[in-house]
């Protein structure tokens, strides 16, 4: 079943259910949607690299050019050394819809992992950089990871599931993987794919690649393991995600992202507000202003 648009009076238990049932969701018009990259430079943005300050860009890791995001290594020198990356969006979310574009470019870092060939993706309800240790390689995060395949014949599904420092809940318990992998298609070369990312608090996450869902989870939280050198104080296992930071992934892997958007889905939901806004599907009766 396929739904072309969804009514804006649409309930957050209908959208829950209809999320449920994997059904292809989108909008009429642009109303809602914000763009987080402005396509000249990188204000709005902050970067946390593995052994580097918050802030230390080292060798523009991150860049804008075209109109783009770029990710690169030309400027970096000697082995790769684990420096994983993130660039981190500087406003917090908790209930979402994030679309984007990205591509895999080039060849994969000298010394670079083998696994991170192909690899990237977009981490939310992170924590914020400002609270990472130096040392610290991964962000306490859920991340909607990217995957191209290398080998024909090979599957190698894209808007999987990767969980540093977290746990979620997947067909009804919590899942031990550090990675679910989605029902996608496998994407070859250097084509431009369609990622959504529909995040409802600590409730229901849903991932779409190229128009389709293909995973869905629930119950995202504090937990596991995978994510190393953060401070103690941060990683409160068992504690809800509800909101929090995303960030763009570097891994060692060249990789391009375009058309970065977000629609806020919480606020107020009274139609007699001033601020109601009809795509809002997640109450937040405290923001709504009547004067």
């Amino acid at each position: 079943m396929k739904v072309q648009f969804l009514k804006t009076s649409l309930t957050f238990t209908a959208l829950l259910f209809l999320l449920g049932c994997g059904v292809l969701i989108s909008q009429q018009t642009e109303d809602g949607w914000e763009t987080m990259f402005n396509g000249s430079d990188l204000s709005g943005w902050t970067t946390k690299i593995h052994h580097y300050e918050v802030g230390d860009n080292y060798g523009e890791t991150f860049r804008a050019e075209d109109g783009m995001v770029k990710v690169r290594y030309d400027q970096y020198e000697g082995e790769f050394n684990y420096r994983f990356s993130h660039l981190y969006y500087n406003q917090p979310f908790s209930d979402f819809h994030l679309t984007m574009q990205y591509r895999f470019v080039g060849e994969l870092y000298q010394g670079a992992p083998e696994y991170t060939m192909k690899n990237s993706g977009i981490m939310f309800h992170s924590q914020d950089p400002k609270t990472m240790l130096k040392e610290q390689d991964w962000p306490i995060s859920v991340e909607m990871q990217f995957l191209a395949g290398i080998e024909e014949g090979i599957e190698r599904p894209t808007g999987n599931m990767c969980s540093p420092g977290t746990d979620v809940v997947y067909e009804g318990k919590i899942d031990p993987r550090h990675c679910i992998n989605s029902s996608s298609d496998t994407y070859f070369g250097d084509q431009w794919v369609t990622a959504e990312l529909i995040v409802l608090h600590d409730s229901l996450i849903t991932h779409i690649i190229n128009g389709k869902t293909v995973l869905q989870y629930t119950k995202p939280q504090i937990g596991g393991e995978v994510a190393n050198g953060y401070d103690p104080k941060i990683k409160q296992d068992g504690k809800p995600l509800k909101e929090g930071l995303i960030a763009l992934q570097s891994e060692g892997q060249p990789i391009d992202f375009r058309d970065i958007k977000i629609k806020n889905l919480k606020g107020c939901t009274d139609p007699k507000a001033k601020n109601y806004k009809e795509y809002f599907v997640v109450s937040d009766a405290k923001s709504c202003s009547y004067e």
